[in-house]
């Protein structure tokens, strides 16, 4: 039934300070700065969630919005004490995070899914015993023979940073469709097709 997703939360991944603001590392972040934007929420510092949390309704449902600020490799603590916080088992969970293994500006929604060697998502994964949860992997292109901490810590090109205000939105329209529609495999089908 529908009102067993009726409370969501939807997480950005990255790290905080002026300093990572704009790597590519931080573009959950920018997805869930994007969606605050456009649903009127107020991100404040949660020290109980560690890290910035806002709420707000979201078609008929509950949405919660965190950006942990434990750094990337110990997010999955914050998701961890807001899912405890609010009684949502990792069903009610989406994580919006960076992607090298997926071309720059390409988007995937997953039910669930392997770490794919990203320190965020592994943490997450420790945290909630499981793999089973819901993640949107927005590309942000392979680095190649650069060193990949270096590359993800790393700022997007020119190029990547006019694209990406239309990136931003596609993954925010995809975080809406997935909070909408409770039946993920429309949602997944619409969203990996584009």
């Amino acid at each position: 039934p529908p009102s067993t997703r009726s409370n969501l939360l939807v997480v950005g991944l990255g790290n905080p300070g002026p300093e990572y603001e704009r790597t590519r590392h931080n573009v959950g972040f920018r997805v869930a700065d994007e969606l605050a934007m456009r649903h009127g929420i107020r991100l404040t510092n949660k020290v109980k969630f560690m890290g910035e949390y806002g709420s707000a309704r979201i078609g008929n449902k509950s949405v919660g919005l965190l950006k942990p600020y434990t750094f990337m490799n110990l997010s999955g603590e914050s998701v961890r004490r807001a899912l405890d916080f609010f009684n949502l088992g990792p069903a009610h969970v989406l994580v919006l995070v960076d992607e090298v293994a997926l071309d720059f500006a390409q988007i995937r929604l997953r039910e669930q899914g392997s770490a794919g060697g990203h320190n965020g998502l592994r943490s997450v994964e420790k945290h909630l015993h499981t793999k089973q949860y819901s993640r949107l992997r927005i590309g942000i292109g392979n680095p190649g023979r650069a060193v990949l901490s270096d590359y993800v810590l790393g700022r997007f090109n020119n190029a990547e940073e006019r694209g990406l205000p239309d990136v931003l939105a596609r993954s925010a329209d995809a975080v809406e469709s997935w909070i909408k529609n409770d039946d993920m495999q429309v949602v997944m089908s619409s969203v990996n097709a584009r």
